[in-house]
């Protein structure tokens, strides 16, 4: 796929969403001018298209020789060209990229919520607060996140030869359901709502009074791990309050956001770190 048609998806993805939030807003009195929106428009921009290509630009040349060693080193003469399911049809390569890619990512946001160091970097996401939360925030990830989530992926992805066309519906429906997740829309799809993740449902997944193991509805496009695994709790009102204990200490915008869990103690400073950290990403991702 040509690099920009991921960049021209999302933007598309997010005029569309932005349309469907002023014609059914659900919360009503939640302003579109908000706290924060530039960051999170930053977080947009740099989460959906920079920090992938700098990813993929610093560690896909040392992560693919080591693991083609590995796999030749356990008999596979061709090492990483396994390619599993590169002689499947198309279709059934969605379906599989689809749900398998979708449960790894369940596990790992389990584990992000579960694990107290992994809680440290997934704060940022959960720093949404009451009046912030609309389309804009599906990407509001601190960096590590991001590369925890690849860094899982990238043996799967690497070892099965999915095709392009499969990776890439993968993305843009990812972010056509991530978009809708978090949008102001009073939207459950009726019976659909035990498959497909919604906006009625993740809204519970942040809720500001659960504790840790009370923490519910961790899919990411499908609700249907949530029922399985019983951790799916979709209360017939929306809660009193999101964010989490805490939060009103948590830093503001994506430079000091990017640094926190590292011990950052002055935000001055944090914003400078920041700056240059995502800068630098940017400027490899721009030149591969």
């Amino acid at each position: 796929m040509p690099a920009w048609s991921y960049p021209v998806a999302l933007l598309a993805i997010s005029v569309l969403v932005l349309g469907l939030e002023t014609a059914f807003p659900w919360r009503r009195q939640q302003r579109r001018l908000r706290a924060n929106l530039g960051s999170d428009l930053l977080y947009l921009i740099f989460n959906g298209h920079f920090l992938g290509l700098a990813l993929a630009a610093l560690a896909a040349p040392t992560a693919g020789r080591v693991l083609n060693d590995v796999t030749a080193a356990l008999g596979f003469s061709d090492g990483l060209n396994l390619r599993f399911a590169a002689d499947w049809p198309l279709a059934l390569q969605v379906v599989v990229v689809l749900f398998g890619l979708d449960f790894v990512q369940w596990c790992v946001h389990v584990a992000l919520h579960r694990v107290p160091v992994l809680w440290t970097f997934h704060q940022a996401h959960h720093s949404v607060v009451d009046g912030e939360m609309d389309f804009l925030v599906a990407f509001r990830f601190q960096w590590t996140e991001v590369v925890v989530y690849r860094a899982v992926q990238y043996v799967p992805l690497a070892l099965m030869g999915f095709a392009t066309e499969a990776l890439f519906f993968h993305a843009v429906f990812g972010t056509l359901i991530g978009h809708l997740n978090h949008a102001n829309l009073a939207w459950d799809y009726g019976p659909f709502r035990y498959v497909l993740n919604n906006p009625k449902m993740h809204l519970w997944h942040h809720d500001y009074g659960a504790k840790a193991h009370e923490v519910a509805n961790f899919g990411i496009i499908f609700s249907c791990w949530d029922y399985l695994f019983r951790t799916a709790n979709v209360p017939d009102h929306p809660p009193h309050r999101i964010g989490f204990a805490g939060v009103e200490a948590y830093p503001r915008g994506i430079f000091a956001q990017a640094v926190f869990p590292f011990g950052a103690a002055r935000p001055r400073w944090a914003t400078v770190a920041g700056v240059l950290l995502i800068g630098a990403l940017a400027s490899l991702a721009v030149t591969q």
